[in-house]
This record gives C-alpha cells, structure tokens and sequence, in this order.
C-alpha cells in the first residue's frame, strides 16, 4: 500500500527499524539502508513530507546537476493524473539486458520474489526496447511483497490491472508486447545508471546535455505526479533540511504575490532574486 502525504502529516508516524532478509543475497535491508535513523522518523517518511518539485529543488542547491530528476519518466498507475498519490522509499533495483545476451549473469530466483518490504523497484532496460518489462502478474506479486510501487526505464503494460489495485506504476511507456522473448532480468542490488532519451530527430539537444542519474540500492526514489527524483541515501537529512526552507520561502512568496505585490518583488525579497 502507498502512502499519501495527507496521511503522513495527519499520523505524524514514527516507526522502528526492522531488518529484512533478501532471499537471493543473504544481506539484510538494515544493511542495504545505510544508517537507520532513530529515534526520529525513517528517511522515507521526512522526505514523504515534500514533493519531488521540492526534492529536486533541494537537490539542485546542494549540487547535484539536474536535480536527481530522472526524466521522461511519467506515472501510468494508479491513474496518469493522480495529485494524492505519491511514494517514496529505498531503492531495490534491478538490471534488464537482451534476451540474446547469453554472457550477462542470470538470476536464480524471480527478482519481483525478493522485492524487500517498503521498497521502491526501479528497473532499467535497453532504451531500444518497445517491449514492455512490467505487468498486472509482476504488481500482483510486488504488492503480496510489500513493495511501494515500481518505477521503469521501459515500458509497462496491463494498465488496467495496475490501476485496480490501486499500485504506483512510473514508466517512460506502455506496450502490448510482453517481456518475453525481448528482455531479461540480470542483476539486482547493484548501481544502475539510468541516461535521458533524446529527443527524436533533434541533433541540436543531446541527450548528454540532461545528465545520466546513478541509483544505488539504498537510494531513496521520490515520485509523484511531477516525476521521479533519486535522492542519494547519504544526503537525506541535508535535503530534508533545505526542502523545510523552501517551503517557508515559497510561503512567503505565495502570501505576498496573493496579495498583490507582484513576482518580482516577492522573489526579490524572500529568494534574494
């Protein structure tokens, strides 16, 4: 089940950790996380405060180029257009490569089975491939999991059963086509480098110009209606700290434009600019 931030701020939840055992490496989720903090809320649900607007908006002020914004990614599931839903947590990731690629290594058991409870499956694949690398039998084991929602470098596919169970689905398409035959999974729990699409027939903007974004196992993925951000695991508190501050400069702005004082000068005086 995801969460909304209404219910987050409503409950105010604190919760402890526990550790989770994935089945295909042996390593707990406790270790995977990094530090847990305590006795303060989890990092997932500080950051469930802010949306990826702010995410990224904080994230560009403390250096990290293009915000952690992970683009072209948009959300399919529960509905294209949902402002209530959004989801945050770690990263569990997972590598697809060719279906003719006979010499990447193979995993032993369905990665959707060893999907840690509370995470965030995010998957890449070929930019190339048209196939879709999600669908409803995928959700449905997700969701028995435990995981939050998945986001896809790829296609996914089974809408209408996603959005019946109501379980977060970000992607950068859809397909008839299933994964068959086309793709297959490689490795899990390892870096990931997921690199922008570029824009078709426009050899003037490169893709190189948007930069890639590494995800790590660990990483805490932000996603709503706006997008997808990564959000490294080490720099959780810094962003949570420059999220709150954004927050109250951009309430600042917003009672002075309401008011009638103008952009400019609102920007001027609480931003500085």
């Amino acid at each position: 089940m995801y969460i909304t931030r209404s219910l987050v701020r409503r409950l105010n939840i604190q919760r402890t950790a526990y550790p989770i055992q994935l089945k295909s490496n042996s390593l707990h989720w406790s270790s995977i996380r990094k530090s847990m903090p305590t006795p303060q809320a989890e990092p997932e649900m500080r950051l469930h405060e802010f949306s990826a607007c702010e995410v990224s908006d904080a994230l560009t002020k403390l250096g990290i180029r293009g915000g952690g914004f992970i683009p072209d990614i948009k959300m399919y599931s529960p509905s294209m257009d949902n402002v209530e839903t959004s989801m945050c947590g770690p990263a569990y990731t997972v590598k697809m490569v060719p279906a003719s690629d006979k010499t990447s290594p193979s995993l032993q058991e369905h990665f959707v089975d060893t999907a840690p409870e509370g995470s965030v499956i995010i998957i890449t694949a070929p930019n190339y491939v048209k196939s879709a690398i999600w669908g409803g039998l995928m959700t449905a084991g997700a969701k028995a999991k435990g995981a939050i929602g998945v986001v896809l470098d790829g296609r996914c596919r089974d809408l209408a059963e996603h959005r019946a169970r109501t379980f977060p689905v970000f992607a950068r398409g859809q397909s008839t086509v299933g994964q068959g035959g086309h793709t297959r999974p490689s490795t899990i729990n390892e870096k990931i480098t997921i690199k922008p699409i570029p824009n078709p027939g426009d050899a003037s903007s490169p893709a190189e110009e948007f930069p890639e974004v590494d995800v790590s196992p660990g990483d805490f993925i932000v996603a709503d209606v706006d997008g997808v951000v990564c959000v490294p695991a080490d720099m959780v508190d810094a962003v949570v700290e420059k999220c709150k501050i954004g927050r109250e400069v951009d309430a600042k702005c917003m009672a002075d434009i309401e008011a009638g004082k103008g952009v400019q000068a609102s920007f001027k005086l609480h931003r500085g600019k």
